[in-house]
């Protein structure tokens, strides 16, 4: 993922938001808060033949705790026209060979229940679901629940 990709990333960013099942923002942040808060060496692009950014994936610290270094929260995120294409699967293997690569032992997520394509979508890539946090928070007025997913590195032991 590089700057160029800024446009087209936050534009499929702002499409899942739209959908209301992917996150409970509502609005893309800005290229610069994006870009500040996302680990570098963990953000990823798919992209057609004509350089058009079908999905993208991306990790972000959970703690600044030093205990924490090895676990990231990720997102997944594909334009609606490139689903059920393959794209989501390919970003998260790649996502998963860079963060066993760097040592990263947990990557975790949380993801709405009714998502069900993201949560198929983990289980394949080898996710465990580890709880549901309940009514967790409020988005667009009504309380959601969050499933709670993880993947523990086979690289790390």
């Amino acid at each position: 993922m590089r700057p160029e990709h800024a446009g087209q990333v936050l534009a499929i960013y702002q499409l899942g938001i739209d959908e209301g099942n992917a996150t409970f923002e509502t609005t893309a942040p800005s290229w610069e808060a994006f870009d500040a808060a996302k680990l570098d060496e963990h953000r990823l692009v798919a992209l057609n033949e004509d350089s058009r950014v079908l999905g993208w994936a991306a990790v972000v610290p959970v703690s600044d705790r030093c205990a924490y270094a090895g676990v990231v929260e990720h997102s997944v995120y594909v334009h609606p026209a490139a689903r059920g294409r393959g794209v989501g699967r390919a970003l998260l293997t790649a996502l998963l060979a860079s963060t066993d690569a760097a040592g990263i032992w947990t990557v975790q997520s949380g993801i709405f229940p009714e998502n069900t394509a993201s949560l198929a979508l983990h289980q394949r890539a080898g996710f465990r679901v580890i709880g549901t946090r309940e009514r967790i928070g409020r988005h667009h007025g009504t309380w959601r629940d969050v499933v709670l997913v993880e993947r523990r590195s086979p690289a790390i032991t």
